[in-house]
C-alpha cells in the first residue's frame, strides 16, 4: 500500500477499493497497480479529459504503479493521426508520462477476433441479421424481453457467417455478432449486445485489412486484460456497462481479470464537452479551430494562457466523487488566477489608449524607472521603463465631468500617481472636431519621483498605469469571455448553438505596451497591471505584430461556500 507521505492526490473512494485489492488476501495481492488512459482519437482532449488523466495517471503515481496510454481506435469513421498527435502533446503538457507503454486498440484486432470466435464456439455469441432499426424495435421494455429470430442459429453457421463478414461479403449494417446473454435482463446492456458490426471503412492504422470492427464494450475489457490492467477507471456512464465488462472477461481465456471502477465525470457550467458538439463548433466555423481560446479543449486553454499547474490544481481541488455534479467555471478561473498571481511577471499595458502630455516636463528629456517583476518575489528581479513628456494612459482613467467618488484624472484638481513614477494633476484636455478627447494635459510634481514626496503628503487619487509614447510597442489584445451565455447550454431540449455568447471575443487593436513586452514570446504570461493576466498568442503573434490573449481578469468572481 502507498505510504501517506507519498500521496500525489487527495484520497478518494477509488483508493479505498484499491487498498482492499492489494492488501493481504485481496484480488491483486502482491501485484503492482496498473491503470490506463484510453481516449478515442476522434477529437481533441478537453478539460473533462484532464480530470480523467489526473485520476488515471495520478492514481498510478500514488501507488508507485504504471499507467498506459491507449488509443481506443475501434471506430475508424472519424479517427485521425492528427488527434493522436494532439492527445500525446496534451498529456505531456499536463506533466504525465506513459514512458514506453503506448498502445492502440487496433494492436489487438486479431486477438479480439479470436476471442469472438471463442465465444461463438462456446455457444455464447451468434450472428444476427437484424438491422439496427429492427434490433431497436425488438429490444423490448422492462416488462417484455428482447427477441431475435437468429439467437438459436447453429454454432457452425455463425462461425461461417462471421468469417464471411470478416472477408467482406456483406454490406454495412446487414449483420452483427451478438453476445448470447439474457434477452430479459433488467439491464438493457445485457440483452444480447452487439460485439461486432460491419463497417467498410479504411482505418488510419490498419488500412483496409478489416471491414468488421469490435464494439467498445467488447474491445475495452479485452484491451485491459491483454495489457495487465488491474484497475480500469472510467466515468459514471459506464457503471451500467460493468456487468458486460465482467461478462466478457469471465467468458474468454484472457490473461488477466481487471476491475472496473466508475467515478463522476466533470461537468462545468457555461460550456459543452460533447466531442460531437465541439466538432460542430469547429466545422461550422463558430470558432477558429480546436485551439480557439474560448474552447474547453486543452489546446484551447493552453493557447489562452492556462498552465498545467492550474489545471492539475483544479482537478485535485474538485475531487473524485461517485455522484455527478457541475463545477462553476469561475472556479477554474480561480485556480488559474491563483497560479498566475504567484508566477506572472508584472508589466504595464494600455489597452484603450489616450495621449497624456505632462506640460511642465522638459521637452526632449527622459528618465528610467525600476519596476519590480513581482512584488512578492524579489528573486524575480526588476526591469526598467522609460518616462518622458508624452505618455499613454487608459481612456477610462480620465473623465472630463467626473462622477461622484471618481478618483482618477479630471480637471477637478485631484492629484493621482503615475504608477511607480510621479504625482500628476490634470489641467485640461484637447478634443477633436467630434468632441472626443484625444489628449489629456497634466502637470507633474518633480519632487514626487517614485514614491511619496519629501513633505509626506498623501493624495486621494488612484495610481494609474501608463506607457511612454517614445518606447511604446503596438499590439493586438484579445479579450475573451465565456463562449456561451447560458450556464447550461446543452441541457435537454436546448439548442446549444442558440446559447452562443455574441460577446465572447473583443479584439482591441492599437494597444500600447511597455518596451519589455515587445520581446515576449509564447507561452509567456504577464500580469498587465490593473487589468488582468495575459499571454502571448502562440498562433497569430509574431515579431512586430504582437497578439496577447487575456487569460483571466484580476477580479476573482469565485466565492467559496462557507
Amino acid at each position: 500500500m502507498a505510504e501517506k507521505s507519498s500521496d500525489v492526490m487527495n484520497r478518494n473512494f477509488i483508493h479505498d477499493f484499491i487498498d482492499e485489492d492489494i492488501a493481504q488476501g485481496g484480488r491483486y495481492e502482491g501485484m503492482r497497480v496498473h491503470t490506463r488512459f484510453p481516449p478515442e482519437p476522434n477529437g481533441y482532449l478537453h478539460i473533462g479529459h484532464a480530470k480523467a488523466i489526473y485520476v488515471d495517471f495520478g492514481t498510478a503515481q500514488k501507488y508507485h504503479g504504471l499507467c498506459n496510454l491507449r488509443m481506443d481506435d475501434t471506430n475508424p469513421t472519424k479517427e485521425d493521426v492528427e488527434f493522436v498527435d494532439a492527445i500525446e502533446e496534451d498529456i505531456k503538457w499536463l506533466g504525465y508520462d506513459w514512458e514506453d507503454r503506448f498502445y492502440y486498440a487496433s494492436d489487438y484486432f486479431d486477438q479480439m477476433y479470436d476471442y469472438a470466435v471463442e465465444l461463438i464456439k462456446a455457444g455464447k455469441a451468434y450472428v444476427c441479421q437484424l438491422t439496427a432499426e429492427e434490433m431497436s424495435a425488438n429490444r423490448g421494455d422492462i416488462d417484455h424481453p428482447a427477441t431475435s429470430p437468429w439467437r438459436d442459429r447453429p454454432i457452425e453457421e455463425s462461425l461461417d457467417l462471421f468469417a464471411r463478414m470478416k472477408a467482406g461479403e456483406f454490406p454495412d449494417g446487414s449483420m452483427t455478432l451478438r453476445a448470447k446473454i439474457d434477452l430479459a435482463s433488467g439491464n438493457f446492456n445485457m440483452r444480447d449486445p452487439a460485439l461486432y458490426r460491419i463497417k467498410h471503412q479504411s482505418h488510419h492504422r490498419t488500412g483496409d485489412k478489416w471491414c468488421i470492427y469490435p464494439m467498445y464494450d467488447f474491445a475495452h475489457p479485452i484491451e485491459d486484460a491483454i495489457e495487465g490492467i488491474t484497475h480500469s477507471l472510467c466515468t459514471l456512464e459506464f457503471e451500467s456497462h460493468r456487468p458486460l465488462y465482467d461478462w466478457v472477461i469471465d467468458n474468454i481465456s484472457c490473461p488477466a481479470k481487471p476491475r472496473q471502477i466508475e467515478f463522476a465525470r466533470l461537468g462545468i457550467n457555461y460550456t459543452v464537452m460533447s466531442k460531437r458538439k465541439l466538432r460542430q463548433l469547429v466545422e461550422e466555423n463558430f470558432v477558429s479551430g480546436w485551439d480557439d481560446p474560448r474552447m474547453p479543449t486543452l489546446c484551447g486553454l493552453r493557447r489562452r494562457g492556462y498552465t498545467p499547474e492550474a489545471i492539475r490544481s483544479f482537478s485535485e481541488q474538485i475531487g473524485v466523487a461517485k455522484a455527478d455534479s457541475t463545477v462553476d467555471f469561475f472556479f477554474l478561473e480561480h485556480c488559474l488566477r491563483s497560479n498566475l498571481d504567484d508566477t506572472a511577471c508584472r508589466a504595464m499595458a494600455v489597452l484603450r489608449p489616450v495621449k497624456l502630455t505632462i506640460t511642465n516636463y522638459p521637452e526632449g528629456q527622459s528618465e528610467l524607472f525600476e519596476i519590480e517583476n513581482h512584488p512578492k518575489h524579489p528573486e524575480m528581479g526588476s526591469h526598467t521603463v522609460s518616462f518622458s513628456r508624452n505618455l499613454f494612459i487608459e481612456a477610462g482613467d480620465f473623465m472630463e465631468e467626473p462622477i461622484k467618488k471618481y478618483k482618477r484624472l479630471s480637471p477637478n484638481g485631484l492629484e493621482c500617481r503615475l504608477k511607480g513614477a510621479y504625482i500628476i494633476k490634470c489641467t485640461g484636455c484637447i478634443k477633436d472636431e467630434a468632441g472626443n478627447v484625444v489628449e489629456v494635459l497634466a502637470e507633474y510634481d518633480p519632487n514626487s519621483r517614485g514614491g511619496d514626496p519629501a513633505d509626506g503628503r498623501k493624495i486621494k487619487g488612484a495610481a494609474i498605469h501608463w506607457v511612454d509614447a517614445a518606447t511604446a510597442v503596438d499590439a493586438e489584445v484579445r479579450l475573451y469571455d465565456n463562449l456561451f451565455s447560458d450556464p447550461s447550454p446543452d441541457a435537454a431540449g436546448k439548442n446549444f448553438l442558440e446559447a452562443l455568447n455574441p460577446n465572447s471575443l473583443e479584439v482591441l487593436r492599437g494597444c500600447k505596451l511597455e518596451a519589455m513586452l515587445g520581446q515576449a514570446k509564447a507561452p509567456a504570461s504577464f500580469q498587465f497591471m490593473r487589468t488582468g493576466y495575459f499571454c502571448v498568442d502562440s498562433v497569430d503573434s509574431a515579431p512586430g505584430a504582437l497578439v496577447f490573449n487575456r487569460s483571466v481578469s484580476l477580479k476573482d468572481s469565485f466565492k467559496p461556500k462557507k
